[in-house]
């Protein structure tokens, strides 16, 4: 029996439900997810500590839809992600990707970074980090003082 694939995955559109409780993900196979809370504004990086699971979630401009990407996710298996609309992508320490225009994702150490600008991503950029005793939810509101060119 061969090991399940943990290569990348691209996303699918999603439905989005902001609230005052926080961030609803209805994904593609009817399940929600809530992410509790209202998300701490954060100008242009967000990084994430060791061992803390990555979510980036980038909405439409009417914030109903999106597209949601986990970072490094090393435990979800293809067929789980695919059925769910949820993406994936695996980057090593030091690079970065562009999961989606104005929003780059990389690596130092054992910490996931996310880099974005919402005026060029065309939407909001939330960024979900969890690990077994905290969840944060944050949300990207300006680009980086650098610019994101800076980042690639």
């Amino acid at each position: 029996m061969s090991a399940p694939s943990r290569g990348d995955v691209p996303p699918t559109s999603i439905g989005v439900d902001l609230r005052e409780e926080g961030v609803v993900v209805e994904y593609l196979d009817g399940r929600t997810t809530l992410y509790r809370g209202v998300p701490e504004s954060a100008d242009g990086v967000v990084t994430a500590g060791p061992g803390q699971e990555t979510h980036v979630l980038v909405t439409d401009p009417t914030e109903t839809e999106g597209v949601m990407t986990y970072v490094n996710d090393y435990k979800t298996d293809e067929a789980i992600l695919r059925d769910s609309g949820v993406g994936r992508v695996v980057v090593e320490s030091g690079e970065t990707d562009e999961v989606f225009p104005g929003v780059i994702v990389g690596r130092e150490g054992q910490r996931n970074r996310v880099i974005a600008d919402p005026a060029v991503a065309g939407g909001r950029v939330f960024v979900f980090v969890e690990d077994g005793w905290t969840e944060r939810s944050y949300e990207i509101v300006t680009g980086p003082d650098d610019g994101l060119d800076a980042h690639r």
